[in-house]
């Protein structure tokens, strides 16, 4: 499954609309972005993922946000947090440190550090 996807192309579109999208955003997209491409993830749990990025891309809605504004956004809501909470089993904490890495050098804004005075 994964000879067909080209993960450095979903890799530059992550990067492209990281700032658009927010650092919590991208954060759940890196943390699936990384799962995806683990070996230790279940091909089951990755037709999980890609199937709530499809739904969240597709034009079509269960509920449609044009409609009805806030509860035609829940579904997409639904369907992401539902595929998180699924896939937390595989989300390591070398993974969370990869991804905060990556949070900081796109948003060193809201990086911590520590500051070091010499007296």
């Amino acid at each position: 499954m994964s000879k067909v996807i080209n993960y450095s192309l979903v890799w530059e579109k992550i990067k492209e609309n990281a700032k658009r999208i927010g650092r919590e955003g991208v954060r759940q997209a890196l943390l699936m972005y990384f799962v995806l491409k683990s070996p230790e993830t279940p091909r089951s749990e990755k037709i999980l993922i890609y199937s709530a990025i499809a739904y969240l891309v597709f034009p079509i809605d269960l509920i449609p946000s044009k409609r009805f504004p806030i509860i035609g956004w829940l579904d997409e809501l639904v369907s992401a947090t539902v595929a998180i909470q699924k896939l937390r089993r595989y989300i390591t904490p070398a993974v969370e440190y990869e991804v905060d890495r990556i949070l900081d050098d796109w948003f060193p804004m809201y990086a911590e550090y520590v500051e070091l005075i010499d007296e």
